[in-house]
């Protein structure tokens, strides 16, 4: 049975965001968020009713058009234009799990009670996810400046009867599973629609899907570097925690730690060796690995304000009688942390590629390209090619979004965040370091079973052995690509601690 979170009753975790993102729980609207909402949408109401004087975005058009004010009995039409005219997202899907969190997400800020939105708009966004109909987003059109207007526009069609959705493993039309499950859509009223897709969901829920692959790929980058250290004959000096302490970075402190436990009753580690020092790629293992953890980290305090902020424009605030139009809709907050993010995972992707090339040099008593018979074999020489190519790529993916910026709605959006860009390159960062550690994983077992008899400690010949059952030694040359693919199966689908 699936557990249930209560939106609006506490702040949001990477834990409970790992949950929602896989639709293993249900949502369901607090009594504290209803009444917030109700509280809001009842003084707004009263003032819509009571004043004038021109609101932007409740009696007003939007962006440029903000001079131009809109007939109260108008209102309901403007709000549904808005939606229609504004779903101008384009590209490629965005994933199951993306979708889950945007819907989440948005209901979530307006549950803080300053959008105006009612009850019934954030129960249908709460129904769409408890019934797994995701809307759907496409992945560019968003500037990151006035929310993420066009991609939330997609999101949130189903609500109005537009649009399409995924349900049931296929691609709908929504007003064809509206009438399926007895739904009736949203008549939006006044401020409703400007709610939805005002706001930095599309942005955060991208930041947080690849900081929850960030965690994983922090551990895993120790874990595989730690058996490429161990298969390569490494020193474990450069990983005494006397010398982290003289330089007590927090993340280079763990980066040390996680490589002396993982390697704890190695009969490798602690055999004499010939050599004085290993190269940087080993060796400064603490110093990089652990500046991408306290990148990491820093980030994700960053999305974690964000996610539990509100972020639509205008907000209302109700207790002191003012409706404030303002930026809180603004991503650069997220477009500098994700761009951030970035050039720090990027650079577990540079130095893992180097473990693999000093692997296959033919160094330190290992054959060259790790293959009994080289020459007649080509052994793991191309796997490297294939990592090269993907580091290389994941520096043009690193080239920040944030320094640009571009005008937009006839000058009145003036400078922009271009924070959607910024979390989408991050995803295909993500991707390829995946695979370039899939890459060295090969290698450094590779390398591990020439080491035999002698073996690495308890913890890594467990885990080469349960990576054995899917992907064997190589003795002669056979066809990669599905051993690379395989690899990335093991790695994407394993808890690793």
């Amino acid at each position: 049975m699936k557990k249930s979170y209560y939106v609006g009753n506490s702040k949001l975790t990477f834990d409970i965001l790992e949950t929602i993102s896989n639709g293993d729980c249900t949502l369901k609207l607090s009594a504290q968020a209803k009444k917030r909402i109700n509280n809001c949408r009842q003084y707004l109401d009263k003032k819509i009713e009571n004043t004038e004087i021109p609101v932007y975005g409740i009696t007003t058009g939007f962006g440029s058009l903000c001079n131009k004010n809109i007939s109260h009995h108008e209102l309901e039409q403007l709000q549904k234009n808005l939606i229609m005219s504004h779903a101008c997202s384009t590209g490629d899907e965005v994933a199951p799990e993306i979708v889950r969190l945007m819907l989440a997400l948005k209901a979530c800020a307006l549950s803080l009670g300053y959008s105006g939105a009612h009850v019934n708009t954030v129960q249908f966004i709460l129904n769409l996810y408890n019934n797994d109909v995701l809307p759907v987003v496409y992945d560019r059109g968003s500037l990151g400046a006035s929310g993420d207007l066009a991609p939330l526009s997609n999101l949130f069609l189903p609500l109005i009867g537009e649009g399409e959705v995924n349900f049931e493993g296929i691609k709908q039309k929504s007003s064809a599973v509206l009438k399926k499950l007895g739904w009736k859509p949203i008549n939006l009223q006044s401020k409703e629609g400007l709610a939805l897709l005002n706001g930095t969901q599309f942005m955060s829920a991208h930041g947080v899907f690849a900081l929850l692959k960030s965690f994983k790929l922090s551990k895993l980058a120790d874990l595989i570097g730690a058996i490429s250290l161990d298969a390569f004959d490494g020193r474990i000096e450069p990983f005494d925690e006397k010398l982290q302490q003289i330089r007590p970075h927090q993340g280079q402190i763990q980066t040390a730690a996680n490589i002396r436990a993982i390697l704890e009753g190695s009969e490798l580690i602690v055999r004499d060796k010939q050599h004085v020092q290993d190269p940087y790629s080993f060796r400064c293992i603490p110093q990089v690995h652990g500046a991408t953890k306290d990148a990491i980290n820093y980030v994700a305090a960053v999305v974690i304000t964000e996610i539990n902020s509100v972020t639509d424009n205008p907000t209302v605030f109700a207790e002191s009688d003012r409706i404030i139009s303002g930026g809180n809709f603004h991503g650069q907050p997220l477009a500098l942390a994700f761009d951030f993010l970035a050039m720090a995972l990027a650079e577990l992707g540079n130095i893992s590629e180097r473990r693999t090339a000093q692997l296959i040099l033919g160094n330190r008593n290992l054959p060259e390209f790790l293959v009994a018979k080289p020459g007649l074999n080509s052994g793991l020489m191309i796997p490297q090619y294939a990592a090269a190519s993907m580091v290389s790529q994941n520096k043009i993916y690193a080239h920040p979004a944030s320094v640009d910026s571009i005008v937009s709605s006839n000058g009145q959006e003036d400078h922009v965040s271009m924070g959607a860009n910024a979390a989408t390159k991050l995803l295909k960062i993500i991707d390829n370091i995946e695979r370039i550690f899939a890459i060295e994983l090969i290698n450094a077992t590779q390398a591990l079973d020439f080491r035999r008899p002698q073996k690495s400690s308890p913890y890594v010949e467990a885990f080469v052995a349960q990576y054995r059952n899917k992907v064997k030694f190589i003795d002669r040359d056979k066809v990669m690509y599905k051993e690379i693919e395989a690899t990335l199966e093991f790695l994407r689908s394993g808890d690793f601690e």
